[in-house]
């Protein structure tokens, strides 16, 4: 991958062909070198270890003790079955059952501090159990489902139908503007978002819409700029709760660009020169994307001539 963001990078093998085999799975579980990360309510377990922050790890057999067989598979990792377990509830567990094993911390803290593997897994693992909680019943016929396949489906037994995690796509973009004496690209920014806080433009896809008509679709919504180009830059997982971001270049016909006032309050536009002050914070007015958002790298990387 040649643009690589926080929350890919998970090193599991998730075992999609082998999951679905109940016997194999509970071969898994009884393994006595199953391991498990731990959740409460999408905040992953963290401890600092030689300085750096890591996932912490407990036996599965420990995990289910603590979280009372809330549990998923999420693959296995040099052949070992590896689980994720959720507390629920909202009392922090580290001040009862889980006192002493670490603290847990919000997923975009854990995007920050812990490594480019742990997240991946704990943004796995999050997604998952979110899609759990928000789908119990049957879309079908409206009857409770039951986990199957380590978590990675729910089938309904009165009617049979099988439900999987969805995966909503998101198209986010840079627009680019070449036309004028030197480029320039835009930024945007929400009302609700801190002072100064600009950032790229995005908007979930929608039926029957290829990316790049999704791009032009809401840079035009949002902006009120007409797209020419469309260059795809690199993708992310974002749990939160399951987003897939597709991030984009997008090459526009002019630099008249006007907010809509719904999604967008108002937009900049920045030289290469600019954009690099914005990264470095040291722009009068803009600040930029956090560290662990595709924004901030598709910014990143027009802003230093990679696109």
């Amino acid at each position: 991958m040649s643009h690589r963001n926080v929350f890919s990078g998970n090193p599991l093998d998730r075992s999609g062909d082998l999951r679905n085999d109940a016997a194999w799975l509970a071969e898994q579980e009884a393994n006595p070198e199953a391991l498990a990360m731990i959740l409460w309510e999408g905040r992953p377990l963290i401890e600092t270890h030689e300085g750096a922050e890591r996932l912490v790890w407990l036996s599965l057999g420990h995990a289910r003790d603590l979280a009372r067989d809330r549990d998923i598979f999420l693959g296995l990792w040099k052949g070992a079955p590896v689980f994720a377990a959720e507390f629920e509830g909202s009392i922090d567990p580290t001040s009862g059952p889980a006192g002493g094993l670490g603290r847990f911390v919000e997923m975009r803290e854990a995007a920050i501090v812990l490594p480019e593997a742990d997240a991946g897994i704990a943004a796995t693992a999050k997604s998952l159990f979110d899609w759990r909680r928000r789908h119990g019943f049957c879309a079908a016929c409206g009857k409770a489902t039951d986990q199957a396949s380590g978590g990675w489906k729910r089938v309904c037994p009165a009617c049979g139908t099988e439900h999987f995690p969805r995966v909503d796509p998101v198209v986010i973009m840079l627009p680019v503007y070449k036309g004028g004496a030197e480029p320039v690209c835009l930024l945007g920014r929400q009302a609700a978002w801190p002072e100064g806080r600009m950032s790229a433009l995005a908007g979930f896809m929608e039926p029957g819409e290829a990316i790049e008509e999704a791009c032009a679709r809401e840079v035009m919504e949002e902006a009120g700029l007409t797209v020419s180009d469309v260059r795809y830059h690199s993708s992310q997982p974002w749990p939160f709760p399951a987003q897939l971001m597709i991030g984009l270049i997008a090459e526009v016909t002019t630099d008249e660009a006007a907010p809509d006032q719904t999604e967008l309050e108002a937009v900049a536009w920045l030289t290469r020169s600019e954009a690099r002050a914005v990264l470095d914070e040291t722009h009068p007015t803009i600040h930029a994307p956090p560290p662990y958002a595709i924004a901030r790298r598709l910014l990143e990387s027009w802003a230093h001539g990679e696109d």
